[in-house]
């Protein structure tokens, strides 16, 4: 059996967690729009004050290598007050296995 260390899918996904504001699917969309990033999928939810989002996108078409799509999401979240993460989706599946 070989193992690769590099992902099979072109999929990643997208996390958001923090203080709920105006604009926050409007910025990280607009971040994932300008890289080219398709949304396949998209979940989000208020908890008390706290916004809750995740994404399913595809890089197939990016025009954006994934380390620097996953940095210009922390960074715009950062001044915002939330934790934007992006992680392949082969590694999020494995992260949160039962």
């Amino acid at each position: 059996m070989t193992t690769s260390a590099t992902p099979r899918s072109n999929r990643v996904i997208v996390t958001v967690i923090g203080q709920d504001q105006v604009g926050i699917i409007a910025t990280v969309s607009t971040i994932l729009a300008d890289a080219r990033a398709n949304i396949l999928d998209i979940s989000q939810s208020i908890m008390e004050e706290f916004f809750v989002m995740i994404m399913m996108v595809d890089l197939a078409g990016a025009n954006v290598p994934f380390e620097e799509l996953k940095r210009r999401l922390a960074e715009k979240g950062e001044p915002m007050g939330l934790r934007i993460d992006a992680q392949h989706e082969d590694v999020f599946k494995y992260m949160h296995r039962i």
